[in-house]
């Protein structure tokens, strides 16, 4: 877990659900009494928390970045490839973990101090981490690749088959079904529709993602995260990177649709109140970090009850700050797209999980995205009561499902400061206005100008060319597609999107003729 987390043993499904605790899954069914036992743990740990967030000082600290990579596998053919757990035996890296599906992996960036070149440094360790992991997949006839959801992807590729051997998804799986009650119901209506259904959660593992953590102040948390809540679906848009599945063009980011598809637990056929999607973008503006926490605990059924020892209230008696093990844990089965974290590393601190952004298309294109959603947080964080008192939560969400569907075609609903009337907005005209904006407010951290300069000039040239890794795939296929089959196609897209992620190059700057 990025930020200096000591815990080590990850519980949580896939894309982006970075929530380790000290505790170890050896059993997959559990009785109502352990059920009763944790939600009543967790009640106790909402009131540890409270009295943390009230400790003078508390979540004081300098701010830092953290990150989470997810990739595919893909053998020569570019097809997928099963050996995640091979490959991590191989590698021996702890930052490394298999993720839900045999063919997927994640690396775990170190936490970065954000002054300096926090995204530069982020960058050089993860293209190092992939040549490393590299060169132990290349006898194994396997190649990490950074791409929302995988052109080449195929139905039968899907199956309880390729879920990796681990109790932790299989306490998830097992949860999630009883909860649901029949398969999970795929339905997503772009330029093509899919219909589908599943019969485990193995679907979301078609995702990967790059998940960007952000300490925070603590007394600010709520403004904060309600600035990120509000420019998340410009930087979607521009970063957008998953336009097809299984041959189907469908949203410029379907991953967005995918996920919260692939691991609905809510039973469609239940009569009375039934707990929201645990997929979601928000319940309302915050009002402070404490009802973000009680809401997951109010809201969603506990999915795996491990218990700790731990005496939260004995421990902040003594001045001490607890881990609040069975909060966290039960927090990090709900997964909005953006995500409080709490963290009791560093005398405890606060953290948002950036969730929504896709893998890809490279390392510097990546670093690009994580430094503009925060400088366009920063322009708009001083503006941020007024802005979200004239603008309902509810738009934002409408963005927010736009941004996904749409990409840089979308048009969105966006507040100014001496706005009189709501109105649609291209969304690329917002970004042209934010940009400028953000990088000033970057300017006044402590991160160098070479670095604002070097990565926000990435999101300027997207923007300038109408160009996302999205539309970069879907005209690459199209062209291919006027002479090739639909499987060709796809496949030779990939193998020029391989070529130019190997070389670092900014996706703007990629070509448009195959």
């Amino acid at each position: 877990m990025p930020d200096g987390s000591s815990t080590t043993i990850k519980v949580s499904v896939g894309a982006g659900d970075d929530v380790t605790v000290g505790l170890s899954i050896r059993k997959t069914e559990f009785s109502a009494d352990e059920f009763e036992r944790f939600a009543a743990k967790v009640r106790t740990d909402l009131k540890a928390l409270t009295r943390l967030l009230n400790r003078p000082g508390f979540g004081d600290g300098e701010s830092s970045i953290g990150a989470e990579v997810e990739f595919y596998i893909v053998n020569s053919d570019l097809r997928v490839q099963p050996i995640n757990t091979e490959i991590a035996a191989r590698v021996q890296d702890p930052q490394l973990t298999v993720e839900l599906n045999r063919f997927n992996l994640e690396y775990n960036l170190s936490p970065q101090v954000f002054r300096g070149e926090p995204f530069a440094r982020t960058e050089q360790e993860l293209l190092a981490a992939i040549q490393r992991i590299n060169r132990h997949a290349a006898s194994l006839d396997g190649e990490l690749v950074p791409i929302g959801i995988l052109p080449t992807l195929r139905e039968s590729d899907m199956g309880a088959k390729v879920m990796t051997d681990e109790p932790r998804y299989h306490a998830l799986s097992n949860a999630l079904l009883k909860q649901r009650g029949e398969p999970f119901s795929i339905h997503i209506r772009g330029n093509d529709v899919i219909d589908l259904e599943a019969d485990d959660v193995y679907m979301e593992g078609a995702n990967t993602s790059f998940q960007l953590h952000w300490r925070v102040p603590a007394d600010r948390f709520a403004d904060y995260f309600n600035a990120v809540q509000l420019v998340t679906p410009v930087v979607l848009a521009l970063a957008s990177n998953s336009p097809s599945l299984f041959g189907h063009h469908l949203w410029d980011e379907t991953r967005i649709a995918l996920f919260k598809q692939s691991i609905d637990s809510r039973s469609p056929n239940h009569k009375t109140w039934r707990h929201p999607s645990r997929v979601y973008y928000g319940n309302g503006w915050a009002r402070n970090a404490w009802e973000l926490f009680a809401a997951s605990a109010s809201l969603y059924p506990p999915i795996i009850p491990l218990m700790s020892d731990e005496d939260p209230m004995a421990i902040i008696d003594r001045g001490e700050v607890p881990e609040l093990t069975e909060l966290r844990l039960h927090h990090g089965t709900t997964w909005p797209w953006n995500r409080a974290i709490f963290d009791h590393a560093d005398g405890g601190h606060l953290r948002i999980e950036i969730r929504s952004m896709p893998a890809g298309p490279t390392a510097v294109d990546m670093s690009a995205n994580g430094l503009f959603v925060i400088g366009a947080a920063l322009a708009v964080l001083d503006d941020i009561d007024h802005l979200t008192s004239i603008l309902p939560f509810h738009y934002t969400e409408h963005n927010f499902y736009r941004a996904a569907k749409y990409g840089i075609g979308a048009e969105i609903i966006w507040p100014h400061k001496d706005q009189v009337q709501l109105q649609d907005t291209p969304l690329l005209t917002v970004a042209r206005e934010l940009l400028p904006r953000a990088r000033e407010a970057l300017k006044r951290t402590a991160v160098d100008e070479t670095e604002i300069h070097r990565l926000l000039g990435i999101i300027e040239g997207r923007i300038e060319a109408n160009l996302s890794g999205a539309r970069w795939q879907r005209r690459i296929t199209e062209s291919f597609l006027q002479t090739q089959s639909p499987d060709e196609a796809f496949r030779s897209m990939l193998s020029l999107y391989m070529a130019n992620q190997k070389k670092n190059i900014p996706l703007h700057e990629w070509s448009l003729s195959p």
